[in-house]
């Protein structure tokens, strides 16, 4: 039997890109992810297409699986020959009970290594403009839990110690039984006036700040409704947050803003607008599957070099074309003199991946303008033109090479087909949005055949006016379009939008 080995990963504090290197890595090789509830969903894009994802996390009064089970879980997939991620909010010895299944795994005689993550104990107060500790004002940090292993009899915190103790106190996992908790601490010696931050959903665009005293920060938290996941910092250090506040302070900061893209593209858009501040979230309503007939694409491909131009619409279509090039020759040579046509920075980015140059590139999606651009090269008057694109594509691009003079063969590169479920479109479904991004005429049109209900005051944005029209048709008003036509356009395009718009409703929720 093969030998396996389970890594207790720390997914780190809920912002992805704070995942580290090996994390990341480990994810990519695992065969089985075991997730907890802290670990940001959007981490599992790092993850094989193939691995077994189980969803074994834990919340206030809601656990998927016992410890024990999930001790029992991790040591019977490593036996078995699996590789397996623990992946665990945070760091995975921190308050984490990584050290208990690091035991269960070590008694089991089972391999595993601890990859530490980022802490929410340091990182919350960091995206809340608090540093933790500060030459002007303390040399010591203090971290506590206020969520103790209820089978005790009593409690093991030593209050009069954290009260008397120097410089900064974290407590983590404490919001519900914050008022106990502060009280002993002032009972303990520490004074009412302390500082307070409750940072919630900490790194994140969902992020929220509460700041208080000691002697009155339990009575803010029950007025604000203010509820876990949070982190809760006691000390001067707080009052730094007016000057240092970066994260609150970003252009996106607390826009909810629903990235509809195929599953394999919504990545880059979402992390983008998550860099800005936005609590960005993926709804994959499409997904891409071959070309319904892989032997005409197949054929079309087979003869590439006999066109005088190749012409990719998009970066999936760059993929199918050149995936399927690749398995027919064994040789980039073989294109021959073929000129290449992409539409957009995105597609000539992937055409030059595979380390082929783009000789066109208009700088708008219209069919006018890409026959123009190709011209540049060459009069297109009885030239071939092959075009590999999607299934259902409209025909104004084919029709306007032909009116230029070429002889145009539109093949089916892949095809686009419906995503019906997944956690983004829960999450839509009963969260909504203040802003939903479209990059293309399917993911329009798919969008709609989920028949999700309206958010009040949501806008529609497009990338281009191909989508533009598109949602239009689908009675889906275009409240902005990105003058450049490209995901960093689109980017700016949102980003100006709101700069007009200068309420946030989630900032006061």
């Amino acid at each position: 039997m093969p030998n396996g080995i389970c890594y207790l990963v720390g997914a780190g504090p809920g912002d992805p890109l704070l995942l580290t290197l090996k994390g990341r890595d480990c994810l990519a090789k695992a065969d089985v992810v075991v997730c907890d509830h802290l670990a940001n969903p959007a981490l599992l894009q790092f993850a094989g297409a193939g691995a077994e994802i189980v969803h074994a996390g834990k919340k206030a009064g809601d656990h998927a699986m016992a410890q024990a089970a999930i001790n029992q879980l991790l040591v019977e997939r490593t036996q078995g020959g699996a590789t397996v991620v623990r992946l665990k909010g945070g760091d995975p010895f921190l308050f984490g009970r990584g050290g208990e299944e690091a035991e269960a795994l070590a008694e089991a005689g089972c391999a595993f290594e601890v990859v530490p993550g980022v802490t929410s104990a340091i990182a919350g107060p960091a995206y809340a403009g608090i540093p933790v500790t500060h030459r002007a004002h303390n040399t010591m940090l203090t971290i506590f839990t206020g969520h103790e292993d209820p089978g005790k009899s009593s409690t093991t915190l030593d209050y009069g110690a954290i009260a008397r103790a120097p410089g900064t106190k974290v407590m983590l996992m404490g919001i519900e039984r914050l008022q106990a908790i502060t009280e002993n601490l002032m009972a303990a010696g520490m004074s009412p006036q302390t500082p307070v931050a409750l940072v919630r959903w900490a790194t994140t665009g969902q992020q929220k700040t509460l700041c208080s005293t000691a002697g009155e920060v339990a009575g803010a938290a029950a007025k604000a409704d203010f509820k876990p996941p949070a982190v809760a910092v006691f000390g001067e250090v707080v009052d730094l947050r007016g000057s240092l506040n970066w994260f609150e302070s970003l252009p996106l900061f607390g826009r909810r803003i629903a990235v509809t893209r195929t599953r394999r593209q919504g990545g880059e858009l979402a992390a983008r607008l998550r860099s800005l501040g936005a609590d960005a979230y993926e709804v994959p309503t499409i997904r891409i599957e071959p070309a319904p007939d892989k032997r005409a694409f197949y054929e079309a491909v087979a003869y590439a070099h006999g066109y005088d131009w190749l012409v990719l619409t998009s970066p999936n279509g760059a993929d199918a074309f050149f995936e399927a090039f690749f398995e027919i020759y064994k040789d980039a040579r073989d294109l021959g003199a073929v000129r290449i046509a992409a539409i957009g920075p995105a597609t000539a980015a992937r055409v030059r991946s595979y380390r082929f140059q783009v000789d066109a590139m208009p700088e708008r999606f219209l069919a006018g303008e890409i026959a123009a651009a190709m011209e540049k090269e060459t009069s297109l008057e009885n030239l071939k033109v092959l075009l590999a694109r999607a299934s259902g594509a409209d025909g104004e691009l084919p029709a306007g090479l032909s009116q230029r003079g070429a002889i145009v063969d539109d093949v089916v590169a892949y095809r686009t087909m419906p995503e019906t479920g997944g956690a983004g479109i829960q999450r839509y479904r009963t969260e909504g949005a203040d802003l939903v991004t479209f990059t293309s005429a399917s993911t329009a049109e798919n969008f709609q055949s989920l028949a999700l209900p309206e958010p009040k005051g949501v806008v529609y944005a497009s990338i281009g006016p191909v989508t533009s029209r598109a949602m239009r048709e689908q009675g889906l008003a275009v409240g902005l379009e990105a003058s450049r036509h490209d995901i960093p356009g689109l980017v700016e395009a949102i980003v100006a939008f709101f700069k007009k718009t200068h309420s946030n409703p989630h900032l006061d929720e």
